[in-house]
């Protein structure tokens, strides 16, 4: 498996276009917009896209899906159906931002340890609320590689202040289900520079091992 990330729209979103190496056969997560940067490098490494899969509904990730999807023939895939109703209204926040931006109704919603293949490679779903309900992350156990949206950053994580976030879940998300893939996991987060899992296990100052000691001991409870 191989990959490229391209940053699109004013929000330097990381989309990432995955493919087989033997097959070309391709997904794009995240297409949120700049369809013609994508579409250009489709074309530069004779891909075949057969997904676009979606870690979440927030316009940025997702408002050149289906774009996407009538372009290329691709179905659309994710997020989880807890973000069916901002998917389902993608032009709201998109135009009070300025940002274009499409509904759609994915082909297929997804489940907590659904995978989806392409050639022969494979990613596993990781269901992951918190910055939003519906938010999911994708992993290739024979790559050791994930992409985790807008959950986990490089020294950070993601925003929970807003109707659709939870703090604790967000904590349990990564906790729970990102660093349990394992210290050596690389991830492309939904914004800014990769990281591995054993680097923010180690020095993340929100989740931590350290930070995590600090919180218990401050409420033993």
């Amino acid at each position: 498996m191989e990959f490229e990330i391209v940053p699109v729209t004013r929000y330097k979103q990381n989309c990432s276009l995955v493919w087989c190496e033997r097959t070309r056969r391709a997904v794009v997560i995240d297409p949120g917009g700049d369809l013609s940067e994508i579409l250009n490098l489709i074309d530069l490494l004779e891909l075949a896209p057969e997904w676009a899969l979606v870690t979440h509904g927030h316009f940025d990730h997702c408002g050149a899906a289906a774009q996407f999807a009538e372009l290329t023939g691709a179905r659309i895939a994710g997020p989880h159906r807890g973000d069916a109703h901002l998917v389902a209204n993608l032009h709201e926040p998109a135009e009070r931002y300025g940002v274009p931006a499409r509904d759609f109704t994915p082909s297929r919603w997804l489940e907590d340890g659904d995978e989806l293949r392409f050639g022969e490679e494979v990613l596993q779903v990781l269901h992951c609320p918190g910055h939003s309900r519906g938010h999911v992350a994708y992993f290739s156990p024979s790559r050791r590689q994930a992409f985790v949206g807008d959950i986990l950053f490089r020294g950070t994580i993601g925003a929970w202040e807003h109707p659709d976030g939870d703090l604790p879940t967000l904590v349990d998300s990564i906790r729970g289900k990102l660093f349990a893939l394992g210290d050596d996991v690389a991830f492309v987060p939904g914004h800014g520079a990769s990281s591995t899992m054993g680097r923010e296990r180690a020095e993340n100052p929100f989740v931590g091992d350290a930070a995590m000691a600090r919180w218990r001991k401050r409420d033993p409870a």
